[in-house]
């Protein structure tokens, strides 16, 4: 019996406890499911038991019973009765943070998110020796259950011998019943919903074969089956093979692994109470094929591109378990936001410095750090070393992340920009094709004219180098600017190649400036900067892929992307009527002129 004066009432703290967060019955089955990998289970079982129900006018399926099989080590009498304890556990323990589990509340508060009882039974010896006990809601509400019931040998219920698989010598078997907060209604409408989490939380494990995770809904009263599926792995990244995306990326890789870097995983050094502890990252981005159109529809709308769409955000992983697919940096306006996939994985011993919460649904401290923005905070001149020296002395948490965040914003930009060139026109790569360089090549044309009559440019004086001198110097410039090695060879050796004058790239660039210009090999590298606004009011937003824009879409696009135009002129305007009376307001006035002159020749040319 409770005392009157407990500090947590327990009939009172778990009718609150039911309210925990889990998003739906995926992540809180996914729990039972940790328990069952950390046990060392290479066969893992969703069971879900349904029954026809009369409805006031007709017969429906209704789910009345979840359960979760597995063929793992087992637990004596004294581990079950701590299992069903809430905050307790053999994981607790800092040595012991080394796998899936730690907290101590996934089999209790998973269960009750979702149900009103659980029973679990667990045998080491033969499923003839399984040891039994439970907890009600009802009776821990109306104080008839104060404690974890003492476990007790108990027999395995029929019905579950009949439709498991993974009956083994150990193994353990939780069942859920009087399911009141499931939001799916049928068995096979849990697996149906369940199977892509499931597949993408535990890809890790399915992709090496460690564990293998069968999903089986049947009916109470026949056994019959319902539908039985086997979970595949879901690589957000889709690098791996054999996955769960549709054919053809079922059996092959569907995007790339970013080549900025010399090595494809990055990894970064976190000391936390004196240790060094490792975090790496892996940032994929979809292959051209992916990004084919095929029989008049576009890659968004095909079976891979739909499946994609599914898999949006940075996978945070967890001891090789996924915690969720955060989706902070997401431009969810974005239609081309499904091409690329980044995942980041840590240890279980930095779970304070990420911010891991107890139903390891997320990393809560990380995803504050992927949504700040720096440069409010760099206020009064601060450097981002001063900011981080505050941080430091604050004993922020989040310090050790902020170099990862930033690591990730810049790779992003990078590819976000490969991507959308990889359906520019007529949706091929926009590195091999550039819209046939045509404004480059009119360009070109009017500064040979201009050239002929006399106007000489700084760049001009490298055209007479040798071809392979040339394209050496515009490709390390390209890479400098943070194009892929690659792509900048690429573009390099079209451009000398095709004799042209101009090249252009975008970056994300430290300088208040819209765009940069250097004269390299010949030639005139005009870099965008992707962090002015120009770029993403004007730029951005015409370059936009269109895939599932309808007209109104469009022409909201376009109306923004005048508006920006008019600002931008406007700013010039406000710029040289601050300049004071005499050589400087001179000055802009020709600067204007003159390159309005030169840009009236350009786009004549260009017409």
């Amino acid at each position: 019996m409770n005392k009157p004066h407990d500090i947590v009432p327990a009939h009172l703290a778990v009718q609150a406890m039911r309210d925990n967060g889990y998003k739906n019955a995926a992540y809180a089955i996914a729990e039972l499911m940790d328990n069952a990998i950390q046990a060392g289970a290479s066969q893992v079982e969703l069971l879900c038991g349904q029954r026809m129900k009369q409805l006031t006018s007709r017969k429906s399926s209704h789910i009345e019973q979840i359960a979760v099989l597995d063929n793992g080590c087992g637990m004596d009498a004294t581990v079950l009765r701590l299992a069903l304890q809430f905050g307790n556990g053999t994981h607790l323990d800092k040595d012991q943070h080394t796998g899936i589990g730690r907290f101590g509340m996934g089999l209790p508060s998973s269960s009750i998110s979702q149900c009103q009882r659980v029973d679990v039974w667990s045998w080491q010896n033969g499923v003839e020796n399984a040891l039994y006990t439970y907890l009600d809601l009802d009776e821990i509400k109306t104080r008839q259950l104060n404690e974890v019931p003492e476990p007790i040998p108990k027999s395995v219920p029929h019905r579950w011998l009949k439709v498991g698989q993974s009956f083994g010598y150990s193994g353990t078997l939780v069942v859920w019943s009087k399911i009141d907060r499931c939001m799916w209604r049928t068995g096979k409408t849990i697996i149906e919903h369940s199977e892509l989490l499931i597949g993408r939380m535990y890809r890790k494990f399915l992709e090496h074969d460690r564990v293998k995770i069968r999903m089986y809904a049947f009916d109470l009263d026949t056994h019959g089956e319902i539908l039985e599926k086997y979970a595949l792995p879901n690589d957000p990244l889709y690098l791996m093979s054999k996955t769960s995306c549709p054919p053809p990326f079922d059996n092959q890789p569907m995007f790339q692994l970013w080549e900025g870097d010399v090595n494809p995983e990055i990894t970064f050094i976190i000391n936390f109470q004196g240790k060094d502890h490792e975090v790496k990252l892996r940032i994929a981005y979809a292959t051209e094929e992916a990004r084919k159109s095929e029989n008049g529809k576009l890659p968004g709308a095909l079976p891979h591109g739909k499946h994609a769409a599914k898999n949006v955000g940075i996978s945070v992983v967890r001891a090789g378990r996924e915690l969720e697919l955060d989706q902070t940096l997401v431009n969810t306006y974005d239609p081309t936001e499904r091409w690329w996939g980044v995942e980041v994985e840590f240890p279980p011993s930095l779970d304070d410095i990420f911010g891991v919460t107890n139903n390891k649904q997320s990393a809560r401290n990380f995803a504050e750090v992927l949504a700040l923005d720096i440069e409010s905070l760099l206020e009064n001149g601060k450097t981002i070393t001063q900011l981080k020296e505050e941080l430091r002395e604050d004993q922020d948490p989040k310090l050790p992340l902020l170099d990862l965040a930033d690591k990730i914003n810049s790779i992003l930009s990078l590819i976000r920009r490969l991507i959308k060139d990889q359906t520019k026109g007529d949706r091929t790569s926009g590195l091999k094709r550039h819209e046939n360089y045509k404004p480059q090549k009119a360009a070109t044309y009017i500064t040979k004219e201009r050239q002929n009559n006399g106007y000489t440019g700084e760049s001009d004086k490298d055209e007479q180098l040798p071809k392979q001198q040339r394209k050496q110097a515009i490709q390390e410039t390209l890479i400098e600017e943070g194009m892929p090695p690659t792509q900048a060879e690429l573009l390099a050796a079209t451009t000398v190649d095709d004799g042209l004058k101009y090249t252009f790239v975008e970056a994300s660039l430290d300088t208040p400036a819209f765009f940069s210009v250097k004269p390299k090999g010949g030639a005139i590298i005009v870099t965008l900067n992707t962090k002015h606004p120009a770029y993403q009011n004007l730029v951005e937003v015409l370059e936009d892929n269109i895939e599932d824009a309808d007209i109104d879409t469009l022409r909201s696009r376009l109306a923004n992307s005048l508006d920006a135009l008019k600002l931008l002129l406007m700013a010039w305007a406000r710029y040289e009527d601050e300049q004071p009376e005499g050589i400087r307001k001179q000055n802009a006035q020709d600067a204007r002129i003159d390159w309005g002159r030169l840009a009236r020749r350009f786009l004549e040319n260009e017409e």
